[in-house]
């Protein structure tokens, strides 16, 4: 029997132990509100005076910290402190690394309560998805050690031309490594990377989303208690300047950048250097889902609406684009509009809620701009309005032209457009026709058309008749996530096989004996 293991996928609303917990976790988390934070470097606060408020997207009249932010001096500091701390951690054994990070997985997963209530505070994610968030971020670290210690170290010996030589293949570090982290997972999208270049032996400088300030600095915080040294991990906050200040920095080795299509391409162009160096852009997406005539409609309604308005549809893995069978595409519209008005859109810390805030001012004029265009161009079969502040309605949409730019702009809000097709060639075609390649979902009961679509869909994760979530909900060492074409630089995903490994770089070693 497989262990319940905690995820996006297995994570229950009716588990009273689960809400009991996080309910108390929130009563820290309120304790801590009001804090005056700073970065770090080399295990040093900063004392920038220059401070930006954090409020909550539930009520931006809730201020939940006042941060410092780093200066081009601290970013100066912070590259050349970690560049001075690079032999030493990348000269200690693989295993003491892989000891500390364990630990730090696990304090993180002791404290997953009170850090998934801040975060619920912070950007608006409900309960069980900020639970997942945490959770993944323990188990990103705890995968990358697992693949470390599963390939010893990636210390491998080679074949021979004589008797008198050995060859050996040794992956080593680059050095320092930036880690600029988003909103939407402000825990796992800085905990994976930074977890991975770390044990791979690279120090870290990491600058995460002014919002997601809060949630950052207590990763950092679990870092820190777990053992890692003061100056090895190096934590900058801020806004865009500070960011493009650590991009354009000659001392930074490699650079893993989450975020948009556009600002990822700019930096993927853009990062310096006298020789090429490694740069991990994650991307994106525009992300679709087919329904076949063959397909159990529940189950689509079910992993479509899950998809496209879990965390008010701000990830890069929301469904935004469903293609429909003509066959079926009255009744699947019905049950999908249906399911959209049954959610429930509120606080994102009270139990009922699955529907929280968007993050901002600026998203709610995305959605409103949406909606207006929809309207003119097809029709609003659900949703469509702003509820109050920062809440809006999930929204479903059909009837547009081929090629909108609803159908081909990423929107990060809570905004479905729904299209019928006259079969799955067309559908997959339409799928397929985005710059974008990230997740895609299928709903059929004939194997030949799940066949064809595996075979044909241009996307780094897809899933087939999944009711947990047709296009989001990976996870370490289950899914990996990585996008194609536009949605990635690398063509490895996180959290799987060959991810960790993009931290490092190979060194053939050759010894003749004497």
């Amino acid at each position: 029997m497989t262990k319940f293991r905690v995820t996006y996928a297995t994570l229950s609303a009716d588990n009273e132990d689960l809400h009991t917990a996080y309910e108390q976790g929130l009563a820290t988390a309120q304790d801590w509100l009001g804090a005056d934070l700073t970065g770090f470097v080399a295990g040093k606060p900063l004392g920038g005076q220059e401070t930006f408020q954090i409020t909550s997207p539930g009520d931006p009249a809730l201020t939940l910290c006042s941060v410092h932010s780093a200066t081009a001096a601290d970013v100066d500091a912070a590259v050349a402190a970690a560049k001075d701390a690079v032999r030493e951690w990348s000269g200690r054994p693989w295993q003491e690394r892989v000891d500390i990070l364990l630990r730090a997985a696990d304090l993180i997963s002791e404290r997953s309560n009170e850090l998934a209530a801040l975060m619920s505070l912070e950007v608006g994610k409900n309960r069980l998805e900020a639970l997942g968030d945490v959770e993944e971020s323990a188990d990103l670290i705890r995968y990358y050690c697992r693949q470390f210690s599963a390939n010893d170290g990636f210390v491998q010996p080679m074949e021979q031309l004589s008797d008198a030589e050995r060859t050996t293949s040794v992956l080593r570090p680059y050095g320092v490594w930036g880690v600029i982290s988003p909103f939407n997972f402000p825990m796992a999208l800085a905990a994976g990377p930074a977890g991975g270049a770390l044990v791979a032996g690279n120090t870290v400088v990491l600058k995460p989303s002014p919002q997601g300030t809060f949630t950052a600095v207590k990763l950092y915080e679990c870092l820190r208690d777990a053992g890692l040294p003061a100056d090895v991990l190096h934590l900058l906050p801020g806004g865009d300047e500070v960011g493009r200040l650590l991009v354009a920095h000659p001392g930074v080795d490699g650079l893993t950048f989450t975020g948009s299509y556009q600002v990822g391409m700019e930096i993927y162009r853009s990062f310096p250097a006298p020789y090429p160096k490694p740069v991990v852009c994650e991307m994106g997406g525009k992300n679709p889902a087919i329904v076949s005539a063959k397909a159990d409609l529940a189950t689509a309604v079910a992993g479509i609406a899950r998809s496209a308005f879990g965390f008010t549809g701000q990830k890069c893995s929301a469904c935004s684009r469903v293609y429909v069978e003509r066959a079926v595409y009255d009744e699947f519209l019905a049950g999908l509009a249906a399911r959209a008005g049954e959610l429930v859109t509120g606080d994102p810390t009270r139990r009922d809620v699955f529907v929280g805030p968007v993050i901002d001012a600026a998203a709610v004029a995305r959605f409103q701009d949406a909606v207006a265009h929809a309207a003119e161009a097809g029709q609003v079969v659900a949703g469509g309005n702003v509820i109050d502040g920062n809440y809006v309605q999930p929204t479903v949409v059909t009837g547009l032209p081929a090629g909108d730019r609803l159908l081909t702009d990423e929107l990060f809000v809570p905004f479905v457009a729904v299209q019928p097709v006259d079969s799955l060639d067309e559908a997959i075609e339409l799928a397929n026709a985005t710059e974008l390649g990230l997740t895609a979902g299928f709903f059929s009961a004939d194997d030949a058309e799940v066949d064809d679509f595996l075979n044909r869909i241009e996307a780094g994760v897809v899933y087939v008749n999944r009711a947990a979530g047709a296009t989001t909900g990976a996870w370490p060492g289950v899914q990996p996530f990585g996008g194609w074409k536009g949605s990635g630089s690398s063509g490895k995903a996180g959290g799987g096989l060959y991810y960790v490994q993009q931290f490092l770089r190979e060194q053939s070693r050759t010894v003749v004996a004497r």
